[in-house]
């Protein structure tokens, strides 16, 4: 169900170390294929959105090890200049010292002119490093011209006051783009660990995180207030050797659970009797077995007065019927 309440749903802390624990992997990245996948499909919306729009300041919420910059660096199709990268894992903060004004909210514009690149190259996105200590965008309003977000947004407790703030510090007419899990993600998983428990325990406790549907984005943005907003689904799905493998993906790419209603101690049964129903039930003929990564995309406008609006009901001069009606 959708998350409109301001409630605590994920273990914040947990979330932390295990995403710490993941970028402190010297694996070269091996475990960041859906990382990266998600970051290139936001570029390519990026082209769509419009070939001549440039957005010039942007900001990344959630930029983990880069995969979005590593996508912008090979195309660059919104002029961006200068890109903030927030995320909780940042040590080395560029602007740790610039909270200046007396909401304690960082002055972007007087980092960025203290930060002009030495060369005119367009193809140069300057970047910044910000540590994100909590749920609050330390920005003041109207401050970007664009905002992403790659696989991180659920993650966040309070979605709701996440967008309200995003859609508060996005410029008029800025764009909002972002992907995150959907609720369909790890289904296989869910129903083997369903399955697993039922006949190991007599009872069910979760253990995948609760994520939000399709329908909960859409209303949860128009609630936001974001101008035309648009979202759509894809799914990918990915080959594992074994459940087991599959498990240990989540935990190396910092996707473990970390719901604070989990089950603590699962034993060790239930995690072999789930890997056993996960291939009876969808295992493939060369022996392993398929997971479903449902990713949804969310993209809103900061209102303004130039964007097409919808006309008053009643003031339609012709029918759909006379619309769609055959010629002869």
């Amino acid at each position: 169900s959708c998350r409109r309440l301001s409630t605590k749903v994920f273990d914040t802390e947990l979330k932390s170390r295990q995403r710490q624990k993941a970028f402190d992997l010297h694996d070269d990245g091996y475990y960041d294929y859906l990382r990266e996948e998600s970051a290139t499909r936001l570029v390519d919306k990026l082209v769509d959105i419009h070939a001549s729009r440039k957005f010039p300041i942007a900001l990344e919420i959630g930029s983990f090890r880069g995969q979005l910059f590593n996508a912008l660096k090979d195309n660059n199709p919104s002029g961006i200049e200068h890109l903030v990268q927030l995320d909780s894992l940042i040590d080395n903060c560029d602007l740790a010292s610039k909270k200046c004004n007396d909401d304690n909210l960082y002055e972007v514009e007087s980092i960025l002119s203290s930060h002009i690149s030495e060369t005119m190259d367009e193809n140069i996105i300057n970047t910044y490093k910000l540590r994100l200590e909590s749920e609050k965008l330390p920005f003041k309003p109207n401050t970007f011209d664009l905002i992403m977000s790659s696989m991180h947004l659920h993650w966040i407790n309070d979605l709701p006051g996440m967008l309200n703030q995003i859609r508060t510090i996005l410029k008029p007419d800025g764009v909002f783009i972002a992907t995150l899990f959907g609720g369909s993600t790890l289904k296989e998983l869910r129903y083997s660990f369903y399955l697993a428990e039922q006949e190991r325990r007599g009872g069910v406790a979760p253990h995948t995180s609760p994520l939000v549907h399709p329908s909960d984005v859409a209303g949860l943005s128009q609630a936001a207030g974001f101008a035309l907003p648009a979202v759509d689904v894809d799914t990918i799905m990915v080959s594992y050797p074994s459940a087991l493998s599959l498990m240990e993906h989540l935990w190396r790419m910092g996707e473990g659970h970390a719901a604070l209603n989990r089950q603590q101690g699962v034993g060790q049964d239930t995690f072999l009797a789930t890997a056993a129903l996960y291939q009876e039930l969808y295992g493939l003929e060369d022996g392993s077995v398929p997971a479903t990564f449902e990713i949804i995309s969310l993209i809103g406008w900061g209102p303004d007065s130039s964007q097409p609006k919808a006309c008053q009901r009643g003031t339609a001069t012709h029918s759909l019927k006379e619309i769609t009606k055959p010629k002869p």
